[in-house]
């Protein structure tokens, strides 16, 4: 891989408000994936999600649940340590594409009633964070000072 590609998916221009923005958002897509993947926090795990995703026509189910599942966990993680910010961006912004046209957007736009205003909001800081990249304090502006 040649450096110069790798310093531009890592640069960041960003200040402290990438920070601010990277944390929370990092851990509850950290949450929501070990719902996902291990059940934890009241999740249904691989099992659960996978039929679940089956039943409303992401097939097969528990494929899209580990994708998914994995997508959110690792991901978040990423945001939270500052690593390939960038890249977890831009797979975090799809999933929630997929999360809002395929589950909440006939549902209208308040969680009240299962809308899409929350993946909506996630999106928004997944796709900020794309554009900025990690900012202050992450491992991406580390290995590219």
């Amino acid at each position: 891989m040649n450096n110069t590609f790798l310093n531009k998916l890592l640069d960041t221009n960003a200040g402290w408000g990438a920070l601010a923005l990277r944390i929370p958002v990092g851990i509850i897509f950290v949450a929501h994936g070990a719902q996902k993947l291990f059940g934890w926090f009241g999740g249904y795990g691989l099992e659960g999600t996978g039929q679940w995703l089956d039943s409303i026509g992401l097939s097969p189910g528990y494929l899209m649940a580990l994708l998914a599942g994995g997508t959110e966990f690792l991901g978040g993680l990423a945001l939270i340590v500052g690593l390939l910010v960038r890249p977890a961006s831009a797979a975090l912004a799809f999933a929630m594409l997929i999360a809002i046209f395929s589950v909440h957007f006939q549902n209208g736009l308040f969680m009240s009633n299962n809308g899409y205003e929350f993946a909506l909001a996630l999106l928004a800081a997944s796709v900020s964070l794309l554009f900025c990249g990690a900012g202050h304090a992450s491992v991406d502006r580390l290995a590219t000072k």
